[in-house]
């Protein structure tokens, strides 16, 4: 009788582990294809950039330095992508990441100002086509960021409650990190207009 007694605890114990694997697995998965979701509008950017730069190198001769800087802004961005995408999402990866976007896009602004600059560049029809798609692309990423960090809560919020943490430990379910839109408090920090 107290064989059948501890049979059942440990049916009843490794159902339960089952669940909780299960559980999360299902939020890493939801995590990888929210990754998978800006992926997708980070290639669209990247694709796009090399258009952009090719449409306004033919109006600003004079500004090659800021063609150049997003050129090698997009080229950095892209091989963080790369390493975000082929390791695990860890601290380093997410950092290196979060700082080759930051610089891709305070890049591609600087060169939408200096757009502005050239009444003819600005009116150019493909040069409008692009910067509709590239707003309308980084309204995507925020979307997918947003939608991925939501993920991530969910899962490292499962992973870390007792007493699903103990299979999570034992599984190798590590806390997973979220995607930041800046890296210092100094960037946090609103910019003061003065006229």
């Amino acid at each position: 009788m107290t064989a059948y007694i501890v049979l059942a605890l440990v049916v009843v114990v490794a159902l339960w582990v089952v669940g909780v694997y299960n559980r999360l697995r299902t939020h890493k998965n939801q995590v990888e294809n929210a990754f998978a979701q800006i992926d997708v509008q980070l290639k669209r950017r990247y694709d796009l950039i090399p258009n952009l730069v090719e449409v306004a190198r033919g109006y600003m001769q004079h500004e090659a330095s800021a063609l150049e800087a997003v050129t090698r802004a997009r080229n950095q961005a892209v091989v963080a992508s790369d390493a975000l995408r082929s390791h695990a999402r860890d601290g380093k990866t997410l950092a290196d990441f979060s700082a080759a976007e930051q610089a891709l896009g305070s890049n591609l602004g600087r060169l939408m100002v200096t757009v502005e600059a050239y009444p003819e560049l600005k009116a150019d029809a493909q040069m409008q086509s692009l910067s509709e798609e590239i707003a309308s692309t980084e309204n995507r990423i925020g979307f997918a960021r947003q939608a991925y960090n939501d993920e991530v809560l969910a899962f490292n919020d499962k992973a870390s409650q007792f007493p699903d943490l103990i299979v999570a430990r034992l599984l190798g379910f590590a806390h997973m990190g979220m995607l930041e839109s800046t890296s210092s408090a100094q960037e946090r920090v609103a910019p003061v207009v003065r006229f």
